[in-house]
């Protein structure tokens, strides 16, 4: 089956959509890359987003409008990887959408919200949508992440020692071979955030580290942060801009002076790295495979590879896994198993009560035409 996976992550700068042909065999699916390409948000709807997340105030109206505008985007995005990655010939999308809000209390998970309406994928397309893949498992008594536990721990089974995938993007999460996923804290998140607020919207992020090459860490800062009792909840738990942003970082600030930007975004991106090691170490990984935006950082990859002595770090993409595709592969893969009935979690991933089959199906333009269910999952993923 030809699969276009869509995934917009927490830094919401872009749409990647990744396809792959899709198949089941003996017991492992094999998934064969077919390419991605990445569709930057228009400056408008990005703002617009930005402006509606939390801790900002929004209204149903204006929820109404991102739901559609967002839809119309990943449409799009479906449509040009249609044509330039599957010669026109895919027969399903798997959309992640975007996430807005991750509803927590007490550690547990309540809802999540993604926005992106599939009706506007399966017109534009005319295939079927496989989307809101998070409310299953949070409705079986999962944190609903992190969902790519599931790919992790079918591709790295097999591999010698304890591998860990490790996932840098707005937020940090890791799967470990014995189920263990959680997401660690910040990755980005408060990088782009304090990158974002100190140049009054100039940048989106700090490019290549280099505002953090250029600062020193501010030791208060570094202690107040590194307090945030998330860090010391037990597995599974996950997070979100909900609780890391713009906002908690002036929090953190209050009372310590006028600190130059490069010394925050410095504080900042040890902060990441410290908290990311201590996960790691809490496993007792014997490698690191990393993947997403933070992976672009070398700042952030030198004090990580430093927090871990002995500990290879290296990225998905030595594995043959382009880093910036991997969690569009990941939802493309979740997308397939569930048009074949075959639950895309892992229970002690997510801490639910038992694995699900996710997602809501919306139909093609032929309705909805699935092929016959699998009688039992894959044990391993096979890059093709």
């Amino acid at each position: 089956m030809r699969v276009i996976g869509l995934m917009s992550g927490t830094s919401y700068d872009a749409i990647d959509a990744a396809a792959a042909d899709l198949d089941l065999v003996g017991d492992s699916v094999v998934l064969e890359p077919l390419g991605m390409v990445s569709v930057p948000y228009d400056e408008e709807l990005r703002e617009a987003l930005a402006a509606a997340l939390p801790p900002a105030a929004t209204t149903l109206a204006e929820v109404c409008r991102l739901d559609t505008l967002i839809g119309q985007a990943f449409a799009a995005a479906a449509v040009r990887a249609n044509a330039e990655l599957c010669d026109g010939q895919a027969e399903l999308v798997a959309s992640h959408g975007q996430t807005v809000y991750h509803w927590v209390e007490n550690g547990a998970v309540r809802g999540t919200l993604q926005l992106g309406q599939p009706a506007w994928i399966a017109e534009a397309t005319g295939l079927p949508v496989v989307a809101d893949f998070r409310p299953r498992d949070i409705a079986a008594g999962g944190q609903g992440a992190p969902l790519v536990s599931l790919f992790d721990l079918l591709w790295l089974r097999g591999r010698p020692g304890t591998p860990v995938a490790l996932n840098l993007g707005g937020i940090a999460n890791l799967t470990a071979p014995d189920g263990t996923a959680f997401d660690t804290g910040p990755a980005c998140a408060l990088i782009d955030a304090a990158a974002r607020g100190f140049s009054g919207g100039r940048l989106a992020y700090d490019a290549e580290g280099a505002l953090a090459a250029l600062g020193t860490v501010h030791q208060p800062l570094l202690e107040r942060l590194s307090s945030e009792p998330y860090y010391t909840l037990p597995a599974p738990k996950s997070t979100g801009k909900e609780l890391f942003h713009l906002g908690y970082l002036q929090d953190a600030l209050a009372g310590l002076g006028t600190l130059p930007a490069e010394n925050v975004i410095a504080t900042l991106t040890l902060l990441t790295a410290r908290t990311v090691a201590d996960a790691v170490r809490s496993v007792a990984a014997t490698e690191v495979i990393a993947s997403g935006g933070g992976t672009r950082n070398p700042v952030l990859m030198t004090l990580l590879a430093t927090e871990l002595p002995g500990v290879p770090l290296r990225t998905c993409d030595e594995l043959g896994l382009p880093s910036p595709a991997k969690e569009a592969y990941a939802f493309a893969l979740l997308g397939f198993l569930t048009a074949h009935g075959l639950p895309g979690t892992t229970p002690t991933s997510t801490g639910a009560h038992h694995p699900s089959v996710l997602g809501s199906l919306t139909p093609g333009r032929r309705g909805l035409r699935l092929p016959p269910a699998a009688e039992q999952g894959p044990v391993r993923l096979v890059l093709g």
